[in-house]
C-alpha cells in the first residue's frame, strides 16, 4: 500500500511514462496466417463470402450491424472500413488457402494512456475454433503489447454473447465487470461485458499461446493436443 503526505492511498508509480506510438496499417505475419490491412481491391470478394448472404443470421445477433445481401452495399461498407483511421480493420488471410476467412479491427486507440481495444471480430464458420483464429489474436495482441508498449488492451460485448465472453476469457482476458444499459441497438438494450488484459500479464500468457500455438501440440488432421488453458 502507498500513501501520499496525507495518509491517503495513492496508485502505484510509473516511472517515465510517454505517450505511445499510434498502430499502423501494416502487415503482421504468423505460422498459419496474416493479418493484412483491410482493402478493397485485395479482399472484396473473399469478405462477402463471410458477411454476405452466405453467413448464417446467427452470426449477426450481437453485432452492431446485419449481414450484407448484395455485393455494392458491402463494397460501400467495405470501402469505409478499409479508409478508417479510428478502427484499423485487419483480414486474418489463411495461409493455407491464401483466403481472407474473416477480419477483426483494433480501435478506441488511446496513446496517452497506452490503451487500445479488439473489436468487430467476425469470423466465418470455417475460421471459428481454429488455431488460425487463435493465432490472429495472439498476432493482435503481441503488436499492442510488444511492438507498441501498451498497457492495457480491451475486449467489450454483448453481456448476453456467452461465446464472445468465453473466447476472451480463453485467450487470457479478464472480466471487470458489466455497465448496465450502456447501449441501444437493433432496437433493443444492450448490456456491456468489459475485459481487459494488461501488460504485466502478457509475458505468461503470451508463453502459453506460443505453446499451444506450437505445431507439434496439433495432430496431422489439425486437432489440438492440448487445450490453451493446460499450457504452463
Amino acid at each position: 500500500m502507498i500513501e501520499n503526505a496525507f495518509k491517503q492511498q495513492i496508485g502505484n508509480p510509473i516511472q517515465n511514462w510517454t505517450s505511445r506510438p499510434q498502430p499502423k496499417k501494416i502487415v503482421l505475419e504468423g505460422q498459419y496466417c496474416r493479418l493484412v490491412p483491410v482493402t478493397v481491391g485485395e479482399h472484396l470478394a473473399d469478405l462477402y463470402h463471410v458477411y454476405g448472404p452466405e453467413s448464417q443470421l446467427s452470426n449477426w445477433t450481437y453485432l452492431p450491424f446485419e449481414r450484407f445481401e448484395d455485393l455494392a452495399s458491402f463494397e460501400v461498407h467495405l470501402t469505409s472500413m478499409s479508409q478508417s483511421e479510428e478502427q484499423l480493420h485487419y483480414a486474418i488471410i489463411d495461409k493455407i488457402s491464401g483466403k481472407a476467412l474473416g477480419s477483426l479491427a483494433l480501435m478506441r486507440i488511446d496513446r496517452q494512456q497506452g490503451s487500445a481495444e479488439v473489436g468487430y471480430v467476425i469470423y466465418s464458420d470455417s475460421l471459428k475454433s481454429t488455431r488460425v483464429a487463435t493465432e490472429a489474436q495472439f498476432l493482435l495482441a503481441s503488436y499492442v503489447f510488444d511492438d507498441l508498449g501498451y498497457r492495457r488492451y480491451e475486449w467489450k460485448c454483448d453481456a448476453l454473447n456467452g461465446p464472445s465472453v468465453a473466447a476472451a476469457l480463453r485467450l487470457g482476458f479478464s472480466k471487470e465487470g458489466t455497465f448496465r444499459q450502456a447501449l441501444v441497438y437493433k432496437g433493443r438494450n444492450r448490456d456491456t461485458t468489459w475485459l481487459s488484459m494488461l501488460d504485466i500479464e502478457w509475458p505468461q500468457h503470451k508463453k502459453q499461446l506460443l505453446a499451444w500455438l506450437n505445431p507439434n501440440n496439433f495432430t496431422p488432421d489439425g486437432r489440438q493436443k492440448k487445450r490453451l488453458k493446460e499450457m504452463n
